[in-house]
């Protein structure tokens, strides 16, 4: 009896949700310049992921999908439309009693993508969950931000949902609302992802404070995150990097996993500048070796983030996913898959695959930014200028880093 309760509590420590993403919807209250960002860190099966352009009923957008059924499911994960609308979702596990046969928030992914086709906002999004069929399938907390300073997440089960306005005060008192697996109006059990949902609001509680919210605060700070709260440790801290420590950790509730498959932030405009300046920054693969890189809704999207047939996904998803296989490379039986050879990302060398890629991302922001204000001064996106800077993005010193 002892043995069996000792596994259990094993298993319940080992075997988290496969579908367990981290997330924040950050009002314009809680950012230097005032706009909005919509954060998505995806945990998932479906490590390969590109990004697709879709010419879609009202709306075009561009949207995050799985590489391998994208065409049979038209399934979305995170993405923005031309009317300046951007949503993403996390898995909830506390919403529905999901009954035998029902597969958990089966219609997840398939509401982002009609979503992004029909809504400009997220007052449309809220008629849109009005009109669907119940029992809809659906169980998650959607984040949505729109062009009129809009940021909201609606937590949605079979039947209802509830709103959590990131600019309601008495909601969000310091402008933004943060989702793992779990929602607040949730009744079945605890749901998951409680750990990372403390980490989260650790590192978002003083920023949004000081209006610092940034998406190079959450890419560094969030998406390549390696502290826990509840053990209260921080691997790129001693004794972790020194020659003290092995190089190895197990992978145990920090918001980057081996189950990343990107990590999104959509940085929104401020009500009257043009929709079409919304930018989609996109880490594809595991964040810890991938860069992120600016997108706009356009049908010529850069060929590093776009399918490679050849590849089974992006260029930048299997560039990454490769370094990632090496982190995680032991083999040594059940479980072993959860250690992590950390000084291949960081050290106190300075050598890990994390330090190095680390400059061409502040690059690539720092290419960006005086485009970006161009075109906020012209009040349109310039699609030259656009093609211009996607070709300095897509550059050689980048991809050594990946050999």
């Amino acid at each position: 009896m002892k043995n069996i309760l000792l596994l259990t509590a094993l298993l319940a420590a080992w075997l988290t949700p496969a579908l367990a993403c981290t997330s924040a919807v950050v009002s314009g209250r809680a950012t230097p310049d005032g706009r909005p960002l919509l954060w998505k860190h995806r945990d998932t099966d479906f490590l390969k992921n590109h990004v697709e352009y879709v010419r879609g009923e009202k709306y075009d957008f561009i949207a995050v999908v799985n590489s391998a059924d994208f065409h049979l499911k038209h399934e979305a994960w995170i993405g923005t439309n031309s009317a300046g609308f951007a949503l993403m979702n996390t898995q909830s596990y506390n919403l529905v009693d999901v009954k035998d046969g029902e597969e958990r928030g089966e219609a997840n992914g398939r509401v982002i993508y009609r979503a992004l086709e029909v809504c400009a906002t997220v007052d449309d999004f809220r008629h849109f969950l009005d009109t669907l069929a119940k029992p809809s399938r659906i169980e998650a907390n959607f984040g949505a931000i729109d062009a009129q300073g809009g940021a909201m997440v609606f937590e949605v089960d079979y039947y209802t949902y509830k709103i959590y306005d990131a600019n309601d005060p008495a909601t969000a008192p310091d402008g933004y609302v943060a989702r793992t697996n779990f929602s607040q109006s949730g009744q079945y059990g605890p749901g998951a992802g409680v750990v990372r949902y403390k980490e989260a609001v650790r590192v978002l509680d003083p920023l949004a404070r000081a209006q610092a919210v940034s998406p190079q605060h959450i890419f560094n700070d969030l998406s390549r995150s390696f502290h826990n709260c509840l053990l209260g440790i921080d691997l790129r801290q001693s004794p972790f990097t020194g020659s003290e420590a092995s190089g190895w950790f197990v992978e145990q509730d920090f918001i980057s996993r081996s189950s990343t498959s990107c990590s999104v932030v959509v940085q929104g405009v401020k009500p009257g500048e043009a929709a079409e300046q919304t930018t989609m920054w996109t880490v594809l693969g595991y964040p810890p070796t991938g860069v992120a890189v600016p997108l706009w809704v356009d049908e010529e999207l850069p060929s590093m983030v776009t399918m490679d047939k050849t590849l089974g996904t992006s260029p930048l998803s299997d560039a990454s996913l490769h370094l990632k296989d090496q982190v995680f490379s032991l083999k040594w039986g059940m479980g072993s898959d959860r250690y992590m050879h950390w000084a291949l990302l960081y050290n106190a060398e300075g050598s890990g695959y994390m330090q190095r890629l680390a400059p061409l991302e502040e690059e690539n922001f720092r290419l960006a930014e005086p485009v970006l204000e161009g075109w906020r001064r012209k009040g349109r996106v310039d699609r030259q200028e656009m093609q211009a800077l996607y070709r300095k993005l897509d550059r050689e010193e980048m991809w050594k880093c990946y050999k």
